[in-house]
């Protein structure tokens, strides 16, 4: 497929990242849909690559085994109806994203240089189509460390702990942050730059408005902020 030629006119790409059950997706979904722009959700190619090595038997505990399997395996992204979506081998995985295996296993998987690096790609690749808000754990530090609209969704623990509680997410938030934070490939971390937001006592309405609020400052293009659904 042709690249589009995005020199002179890039698409505009919001980064939010975050740890997890922190709400960055459901504040990237918000915001998204606030914009009239796409939506990426990278945790879910992560997952789908997860669930495809579960499925083949992979050894995901072995990096080395997860490498040898990933490099040979077809991998389509792109963006679709507003939002990001993902096959794996021509199958749809979506509904599978969120069973308990997935979960336990998806941070064993992400770990792993040429699975990230395989999605890494896919990620800019949407990013340059189209203006996006795209949400994960490495936007703002690896994936587009140069987009001026960094975004760092957090929560206390206890909070965290909870909303995944109510998701029926049986792994805690503080194996996910231990394996997240300390691994050697893109870690999670505060990217330069981005605004830090704890939507601990917050709902979603006050911390969308507040990205709007430091997009409006950090002068976002106003033909996009401009048509941004109001939110209370």
């Amino acid at each position: 497929m042709t690249e589009p030629d995005n020199t002179t006119n890039p698409p505009t790409v919001v980064a939010i990242d975050g740890p997890a059950a922190s709400g960055k997706s459901s504040v990237a979904r918000r915001l998204a849909s606030a914009l009239a722009i796409d939506y990426v959700n990278t945790g879910e190619m992560y997952r789908a690559v997860t669930w495809a090595a579960l499925r083949d038997g992979v050894d995901i505990g072995s990096e080395t085994a997860v490498a040898a399997w990933v490099a040979t395996l077809d991998l389509d992204c792109r963006l679709k109806d507003g939002r990001s979506t993902i096959l794996v081998e021509g199958e749809d995985p979506s509904a599978r994203l969120s069973d308990d295996a997935v979960n336990r296993g998806v941070s064993w998987v992400a770990r792993v240089p040429l699975v990230r690096q395989l999605l890494v790609e896919c990620q800019r690749r949407l990013g340059r189509e189209a203006p996006v808000v795209m949400e994960g754990r490495d936007i703002g530090s690896v994936v587009f460390p140069d987009t001026r609209f960094k975004f760092y969704i957090d929560a206390s623990e206890e909070v965290r702990a909870r909303r995944r509680e109510a998701q029926g997410i049986t792994d805690t938030v503080t194996m996910r942050d231990r394996m997240d934070s300390s691994r050697k490939n893109a870690p999670l971390m505060v990217a330069d730059g981005a605004c830090v937001i704890d939507s601990s006592e917050l709902d979603l309405d006050q911390v969308v408005a507040r990205v709007l609020q430091q997009l409006a400052a950090w002068n976002y293009p106003a033909d996009l902020l401009q048509r941004a659904t109001p939110v209370t």
